[in-house]
């Protein structure tokens, strides 16, 4: 037999290997047998062909509710969406699992993994953080609910990863509208960054930027507006020295501060 006649020959059995592997799937998923498509489903999960083992838990899952075998059904079902890296579904079916069997040893680990799915759906500090607060509160939700888990340390670390993300992201909001000189906007986001973050690394900056942004209100104000709004960034900045005396930012505000100063007297007058 010569080669290209024995390399035509060996593709076409690997076709007909595939096609008969293809057809002997099919054949089980139209059987309509739900102990047989189990027993394949199972065997598909074990080898780690989530997406077909998927295919079959969901023809089958309506005729084992209530039954024994829900338990385990259920359980890998939402395995499958996890290792597929449908983070959403997974979160949903981890999270139905661990409220229809409530008395299953696996309910703390599924809890876990609902909370731990959301936190993988936890997008950059730029965009929409609404999986961020959700896993927030379902890792704070596990603790609660599993306070000796040895998963709490782990979902501490995570919930304070989220929430430096959250700060970031309250923190660059507050610094854009500086940059588009919606100052009133940036002190009221500045602040309300200090109430939610009181312990921030970035208190000193924050403040700054408060101190600034009352500085330029004030000085781009209509005139019956100019004296109250320096006299309260002399608020703000005797606040700030108070707290930080020997604060970096407390030169960088010299010139602001003491403009205000003679401001405030000539409005006075």
């Amino acid at each position: 037999m010569s080669k290209s006649v024995h390399f035509l020959f060996t593709i076409l059995l690997c076709i007909l290997a595939f096609t008969s592997c293809k057809t002997e799937f099919e054949k089980i998923r139209t059987s309509n047998d739900p102990p047989v498509i189990l027993k394949e489903a199972n065997k598909l999960y074990k080898q780690g062909q989530y997406l077909k083992a998927q295919s079959l838990y969901d023809i089958i899952i309506p005729f084992y509710r209530g039954r024994q075998e829900a338990d385990d059904i259920f359980y890998n079902y939402a395995q499958t969406h996890y290792e597929l890296g449908d983070y959403i579904l997974a979160a949903h079916y981890f999270d139905s699992y661990a409220k229809t069997f409530g008395n299953s040893p696996r309910r703390e680990e599924a809890s876990f993994m609902a909370a731990y799915s959301n936190y993988l759906l936890s997008p950059s500090f730029r965009l929409d953080q609404t999986y961020t607060e959700k896993a927030i509160a379902e890792l704070q939700l596990f603790v609660n609910n599993f306070p000796m888990s040895e998963k709490v340390g782990e979902s501490n670390e995570m919930i304070e990863e989220l929430r430096a993300k959250l700060e970031i992201k309250a923190f660059e909001q507050g610094k854009l509208y500086f940059r588009i000189r919606e100052y009133q906007s940036a002190i009221t986001s500045f602040k309300n960054v200090l109430l939610d973050y009181p312990d921030t690394d970035n208190y000193q900056e924050i403040y700054y930027y408060i101190i600034k942004s009352a500085y330029l209100l004030a000085a781009n104000s209509v005139y019956d507006k100019k004296k109250e709004r320096f006299e309260e960034t002399l608020k703000y900045y005797n606040q700030f020295k108070k707290r930080y005396p020997k604060s970096k930012y407390l030169k960088e505000l010299r010139s602001d501060i003491e403009n205000a100063n003679e401001q405030i007297k000539s409005l006075s007058v």
